[in-house]
């Protein structure tokens, strides 16, 4: 936490999602906002308590397309004004906030300014403390005004990268548009401040909003303007260039989830109340049958060593929503295979990113069918040795190795089959159905998942136990 003479200025990280948060309070007057807060609550409620604070605003730095938001939770709790950008719609009600708008808090002020680019409605905040008797060091905003503290740059501006200008496409918005918009944003709008304006984004590190993103979560606008690729001297068409290629695939939910950030819709705490329903074997059985996706959060190593015929597995202790997000639906029921007591994570880290389409959890979790082992089937954990051998047989087996393409060009298994996990449904038709099939990424996560999806198509495949990583240090020991 950040703390100067009358301001409080709180980060919270949440690392499923590499989303940063804020909490920005004045300490005289108790008032307080909270910017671009999760879906679970109560991290702020909890904070705010601690500290005597009341939270009286909350604000959208733009309608995120990677998780949904928790401003109408803060609304619904505390009684909070809910602020988006001026060029945003919504179907609840929000004061808009342009250029020049803001929030008093007392000493604190807390200053709009419009950043088109990452979207078109996308904001930055300006941070004031004006009890502060000196100015930082650096360039004031305007003559005779007060230097920012600090600037909240939403996905406009990251620590090491900008936010991508492509996430529009299918709400209308072409990326050669919205880049030469972010182009501008930067140069005009955040390049002036001061060097020793505090830069705090929204996401880091393992965010699919950009390509380079860094581990850490707060700059300096001097920092920034030193390092970061896309701040430096160049044509708006080279910007635009740099910045629309070769970025990640982004996932169907994006364009879901920024819509239902601009839609009136349930609470989490009324979601969660639905959907955690315990399901008998038979009922789960009914449900699958139905259409329902099984979902088993496990980790990597107990799926493997057994789990119900045709379920997914995306374990808890990895990129859990991101990556149900990518390979699941929105619109088809998930039921829920997790350890005894996790079912409600499973289904809250889940809400997070606006899929509330669970309809319950197997009651017991695995254990509910340890007396039917006609329903299960297990997956097959290669150690490195053994695919070493089993590589230098007449007939091998064939690798298939899902990590992205970057992972790929640090080093890869030679004769292996590259698809990308989140191409791999897509593409099934490529692999070989005359040879065995070893899956691995880089440390056994993903490689699970992928496992998980090729039996449930017909296709039979084991794991490289501990993937690349472990792959390579066999092979130097």
């Amino acid at each position: 936490m950040e703390q100067w003479l009358g301001m409080i200025l709180k980060q919270f990280y949440l690392n499923c999602l590499a989303h940063a948060s804020y909490l920005i309070a004045d300490e005289t007057t108790h008032r307080a906002v909270v910017v671009d807060p999760q879906r679970d609550i109560a991290v702020y409620r909890q904070f705010a308590d601690e500290h005597g604070l009341r939270i009286e605003h909350v604000v959208l730095t733009h309608l995120h397309a990677d998780f949904l938001a928790g401003h109408l939770e803060l609304r619904e709790a505390t009684g909070a004004t809910i602020h988006l950008g001026r060029r945003a719609e919504a179907e609840y009600a929000f004061s808009p906030l342009g250029t020049g708008d803001a929030i008093e808090l007392g000493s604190v002020r807390i200053e709009a300014i419009e950043t088109p680019g990452h979207t078109p409605e996308s904001i930055s905040l300006l941070v004031f403390d004006r009890a502060l008797s000196g100015r930082p060091e650096g360039r004031p905003l305007r003559p005779g005004q007060q230097a920012p503290v600090a600037v909240l740059t939403g996905d406009t501006l990251f620590i090491g990268d900008v936010g991508r200008p492509d996430l529009r496409a299918s709400l209308g918005w072409s990326a050669t548009d919205l880049g030469e918009l972010l182009y501008d944003s930067l140069r005009e709008k955040l390049l002036p401040l001061p060097d020793a304006t505090l830069v705090y984004p929204a996401h880091g590190a393992g965010s699919l909003c950009g390509r380079t993103l860094s581990r850490e979560t707060v700059s300096t606008m001097g920092e920034q303007r030193r390092v970061n690729y896309a701040l430096q001297p160049m044509s708006k068409e080279a910007f635009v260039s740099l910045v629309t290629r070769d970025q990640p695939d982004a996932p169907d939910y994006f364009t879901y989830d920024a819509v239902l950030n601009a839609r009136e819709r349930p609470t989490l705490d009324e979601t969660l109340a639905r959907e955690m329903k315990p399901l008998s074997v038979e009922e789960l059985l009914r449900s699958r049958t139905d259409g329902a996706q099984v979902l088993d959060t496990r980790d990597p190593a107990m799926f493997a060593a057994s789990h119900l015929t045709d379920s997914i597995n995306i374990g808890l202790v990895g990129q859990y929503a991101t990556w149900a997000g990518t390979l699941l639906s929105h619109d088809a029921p998930i039921v829920l295979i997790a350890d005894p007591g996790m079912e409600r994570d499973s289904a809250l880290r889940l809400g997070r990113i606006g899929f509330d389409n669970v309809a319950g959890f197997l009651d017991g979790g695995l254990a509910a069918l340890a007396d039917r082992p006609e329903l299960t089937q297990r997956t097959d954990r290669l150690s490195p040795d053994v695919l070493a051998d089993r590589l230098s047989a007449p007939d091998p087996p064939l690798v298939l190795d899902v990590r992205n393409a970057g992972e790929r060009e640090t080093g890869a298994i030679a004769g292996s089959l590259h698809i990308p996990l989140n191409q791999l449904e897509r593409r099934l038709a490529e692999i070989p159905r005359d040879r065995p099939l070893v899956v691995h990424c880089a440390g056994g996560y993903r490689s699970s998942t992928a496992a998980s999806l090729l039996q449930r198509a017909g296709i039979s495949a084991s794991e490289l136990a501990g993937g690349i990583a472990a792959w390579e240090s066999a092979r130097s020991a």
